[in-house]
């Protein structure tokens, strides 16, 4: 190849945002109604192009996740799980989207960020199963996203990033409930939980349940890796209450 006819692909790099919290016991995505072209006026997930040529891409996640959430991002959970790339993702031009995987504890309501005209939080369910048109490749990117969570979950201790800094151990069970999208059996949660070394540890016992009673609080342990993991039950298990 003639070295002198070649020409620096004009790329652009943006980062995308797979925002995950509980919202009344059901699992929520962030999404953002587009106030630009194109697809404007089109659900989509929050993200957006590098400032410019000097900002680190974590940064530029951060930075977009501050603007749409208005936290302390410090105290929320973020992963880069996935680049995305292929051509004619987007009409504007070559576009390559690194998505990252956030994740907090009862998130406010949104605030849109620059270029969006809305913010809203959608359960996840509707989002993956079609029912909620998203822009661009973002549906894929958002399943991709939850079930980067839903995998973690078994052998991490990620589910804790759902909880606040204390919680109940049924309140970590509806963590799991909600982002593997089955019920559990409480007595089996209970015993695996309490087997799996370092996962939680005692944090006293000063809130009520819903039996009246004080409950025992817990916050996330030294742990990160946990073992044994936490399988997720096939279905078929699920429906009867075994297997958890």
């Amino acid at each position: 190849m003639n070295d002198d006819s070649w020409q620096t692909p004009i790329v652009m790099l943006a980062v995308d945002l797979v925002i995950l919290t509980l919202r009344r016991s059901r699992l929520h995505i962030l999404l953002v109604e587009r106030g630009v072209r194109p697809h404007r006026g089109a659900l989509a997930l929050p993200g957006g192009f590098l400032r410019h040529i000097d900002e680190e891409i974590p940064d530029a996640a951060r930075r977009e996740l501050a603007e749409e959430t208005d936290l302390d991002i410090e105290t929320v959970h973020l992963e880069e799980f996935r680049v995305y790339g292929s051509p004619g993702r987007d009409p504007r031009g070559r576009v390559v989207s690194v998505a990252f995987l956030a994740i907090a504890p009862r998130l406010p309501e949104p605030t849109a960020g620059t270029d969006a005209a809305a913010a809203r939080w959608q359960p996840v369910d509707g989002v993956l199963a079609g029912d909620v048109r998203l822009a661009f490749d973002h549906r894929r990117i958002a399943a991709d996203g939850v079930e980067r969570a839903r995998a973690k979950i078994e052998y991490s201790a990620l589910a804790t990033a759902f909880c606040g800094p204390t919680f109940t151990i049924t309140e970590l069970q509806e963590v799991y409930e909600a982002v593997w999208g089955i019920q559990l059996d409480p007595r089996n949660f209970y015993r695996k939980v309490q087997k799996t070394d370092g996962f939680i540890i005692p944090a006293g016992t000063e809130r009520k349940a819903a039996t009246g009673r004080p409950a025992r609080l817990f916050r996330a342990g030294p742990h990160k890796t946990l073992y044994p993991p936490m399988v997720r039950p096939v279905v078929s298990a699920a429906l009867t209450g075994e297997g958890t």
